[in-house]
């Protein structure tokens, strides 16, 4: 007996196991369920052990074939990464993940200007709430909404947070907001990323639970939800001041105190640390890091 298993038997484990199905993995695969179960089959004999339960139009993985991909699922990914890296080496091509409140916030009105200053690289935007995995994913930099501490990433702060109130004009004249205990009479828009209202209203308002207890709330998951929200004088939001450019720039929001919370979290561009970036992440790294200085200062990069 050989001692490398069946290759070809491995795809078919990572893509049946990953998808749950040897009929999606056939799809992905492009050949046919049959072909996916036969090559499971091979990998079973040379091991040994029966990886899934088959039943009719189903299979389930056994407790050994769970342990089997843990174990080998690490070293799947490994030799993934380092192969499109080495296939897109030459290449400018750079794969970018952000927030998607600041990616539509902040990054897409910025992106155009990207794209035409550097015309021969190919970016790829995803946007997602959740840590990236470097390990795992194909994406080159990523910014992160954290406390800047990683060890095995490259950190550079792009943009140090702070909660700031916003609302529109109508709304604060409405509720005559002159000082924050006057939040009391309004509606606040809480989103996940900046769950900070008690925090400000206990520091600047000299509020208790009990008082903010009882303010009227909404609860939504997205920052961009909350602001949409706010411009449309449905509530007051505590958001970065990075989120709401545009909408302060048009005269939809206004920020009714000069008060704001500073925060331990903020918006930092990581890449991992023993990965050496492309010509394309590095152009992308380096304007990155301009515009979130510009963005700081209010000024316009050259």
């Amino acid at each position: 007996m050989r001692a490398i298993p069946p290759l070809k038997a491995l795809v078919a484990l990572e893509s049946a196991m990953r998808l749950g199905s040897f009929t999606l993995a056939a799809e992905e695969l492009s050949v046919t369920p049959g072909a996916v179960g036969q090559q499971i089959q091979k990998l079973e004999e040379w091991l040994g052990v029966a990886l899934f339960v088959r039943q009719i139009r189903q299979v389930t993985p056994t407790t050994e074939g769970r342990a089997y991909f843990a174990q080998i699922q690490p070293a799947i990914a490994q030799i993934v990464e380092a192969s499109r890296r080495v296939r897109e080496g030459r290449s400018k091509g750079v794969r970018l993940s952000m927030p998607p409140s600041l990616a539509a916030k902040w990054f897409a009105p910025r992106m155009a200007e990207f794209l035409i200053a550097h015309p021969g690289i190919a970016l790829n935007l995803s946007t997602s709430t959740a840590f990236v995995d470097f390990e795992l994913e194909a994406v080159d930099l990523a910014v992160r909404y954290f406390s800047g501490v990683d060890p095995a990433l490259s950190v550079h702060l792009l943009y140090a947070d702070a909660a700031h109130l916003y609302c529109s004009p109508d709304y604060a004249s409405e509720l005559k907001l002159k000082r924050p205990a006057d939040l009391q009479r309004a509606t606040l828009l809480h989103n996940t990323l900046h769950p900070h209202w008690t925090a400000w209203l206990k520091q600047f308002g000299a509020l208790t639970d009990a008082q903010i207890e009882c303010i009227d709330s909404v609860h939504v998951d997205q920052s961009l939800i909350a602001i949409e929200a706010a411009a449309r004088g449905q509530g007051a939001v505590l958001t970065s001041a990075l989120l709401t450019q545009a909408e302060i720039a048009s005269g939809a929001l206004i920020e009714p105190f000069d008060l704001a919370l500073p925060l331990t979290s903020g918006y930092y561009l990581v890449h991992p640390q023993t990965a050496e970036l492309q010509a394309g992440a590095t152009t992308l790294k380096a304007w990155l890091i301009e515009q979130a200085e510009a963005s700081a200062t209010g000024a316009t990069p050259a």
